[in-house]
């Protein structure tokens, strides 16, 4: 092992074909091992840079590494659980895969029980949590192997793997991909099947924790669950939304929550917590905006939510929640003014406070300039803000063309925007980004 990780230390900027064609040149060294170690790297690289930072660590499989959870949601994951259950919880991971989620559960469980049906992976692992001092993880392997079995045959038993164990909380992130590596994202096309295991499961625990695909959609996936679907987070970070955690408790028996997480280099994350029956019984459609013409001396801005937030599908809530005007009811962009301009007379505390709070839900735009979107607007806005980033959402042309007829380059803090209004059509907006 010293000798691979000498190696990889030494060769991590290089070719890596190369290294491949010219294997013969070091016959002591797995050259697919050592080539897995340098790819996996690369991408572990501003992910979870305690990973990369070790060299001693191994990565037998590079798809593993490019899967895996980054830092932020990894830490996320783990502070949701040790709110599941308070305390010493116990936690059984039963897709351990690279390792990292069982490693941030570590810091906040007691005991943590890693299960994975590749051997080479659970030898990896093991050797991983060793060096990263991570002594409260336990490796399984109960597995039949690839060759002998599907990988669902694995868990049809999950006796094998829980009974000694009896864990306070099951994490399990499905594999999404299917036959010749397609994704999936119908529960029922991941692997292990989790309708089909979830009530074997909760004989050995109360609460079940899931990662799921970004794509798969909540209502349907809280329907195929059913009751016991307790509450449903969006995790959202760097502008990509990254994965659902759906936490599933035994005893519940109500309607589910939503939260809109999005989370923060610098502070808390922002999190936007709803019932779904409050999104439906929301009147809020499209308020009173400015007339075109308005500038930022009227005092505008411009919010627009953030990746968790329309996943969640929070549209008309948000609006309500802080008192803001809708653009349109397709068109979930909102105004809102600092001098009381907005439906429900501005935001609810101090304009900074209300500032601060929507910028941990998305990005807010101080208005410099709202006109009608037409050639006369383009023209001059290219003029005037050479150096702006462009969205255009329900007008009649993509975001390429309208750059393209603005003839702006990307660069500094202004970004124009070509949005439909229902009250004045469409719109061309330019805004200054509030850091």
């Amino acid at each position: 092992m010293d000798r691979l990780t000498a190696f990889v230390s030494e060769h991590i900027n290089d070719d890596t074909t190369r290294l491949i064609m010219n294997r013969a040149k070091w016959p002591e060294i797995d050259m697919d091992m050592a080539v897995n170690c340098i790819e996996s790297r690369r991408k572990l690289k501003g992910k979870i840079q305690e990973w990369c930072d070790e060299p001693r660590l191994v990565f037998p499989r590079r798809l593993s590494a490019e899967q895996c959870s980054s830092s932020a949601t990894g830490a996320y994951k783990a502070y949701f659980a040790a709110r599941i259950v308070s305390g010493g919880f116990k936690l059984a991971d039963l897709t351990g895969g690279l390792g990292v989620d069982s490693w941030f559960f570590s810091k906040k469980a007691s005991q943590v029980l890693y299960h994975e049906m590749l051997p080479e992976l659970c030898k990896a692992a093991e050797h991983n949590f060793g060096v990263l001092g991570a002594d409260n993880i336990t490796v399984r392997n109960v597995a039949v192997s690839v060759e002998s079995g599907s990988a669902d045959e694995v868990f049809r038993t999950p006796t094998e793997i829980l009974s000694d164990i009896q864990p306070d909380i099951v994490y399990m992130d499905p594999a999404r991909r299917g036959e010749g590596g397609k994704k999936v994202f119908l529960l029922e096309d991941c692997l292990p099947d989790v309708l089909t295991l979830k009530d074997e499961i909760f004989k050995y625990t109360k609460h079940i924790l899931l990662k799921l695909s970004p794509m798969a959609d909540i209502t349907m996936v809280c329907d195929r669950l059913g009751k016991t679907c307790r509450e449903v987070h969006v995790v959202a970070a760097g502008g990509e939304c990254k994965e659902l955690l759906v936490w599933m408790d035994k005893e519940w028996d109500s309607d589910y929550t939503i939260q809109a997480v999005e989370l923060h280099k610098d502070g808390e994350p922002g999190v936007f917590s709803f019932v779904p029956a409050e999104e439906k019984a929301c009147s809020v459609v499209a308020g009173k905006i400015p007339s075109p013409g308005s500038s930022g001396e009227c005092n505008l801005y411009l919010f627009e939510p953030g990746k968790a937030l329309m996943k969640a599908g929070a549209f008309n809530l948000v609006a309500e929640r802080f008192g803001l005007s809708k653009l349109g009811k397709s068109t979930h962009y909102y105004i809102f003014s600092g001098d009381g301009l907005a439906p429900q007379g501005g935001l609810h505390d101090e304009l900074q406070d209300g500032l601060s709070q929507l910028k941990r839900h998305g990005k807010v735009f101080r208005i410099m300039r709202l006109e009608p979107l037409d050639k006369r607007s383009i023209k001059a806005f290219g003029k005037d803000f050479p150096k702006a980033e462009v969205t255009a959402r329900n007008v009649p042309m993509d975001t390429d063309t309208l750059r393209k007829k603005l003839g702006v380059t990307s660069g500094d803090d202004a970004h124009i925007f070509g949005l439909k209004s229902d009250s004045h059509g469409n719109l061309l907006i330019a805004g200054e980004v509030l850091r």
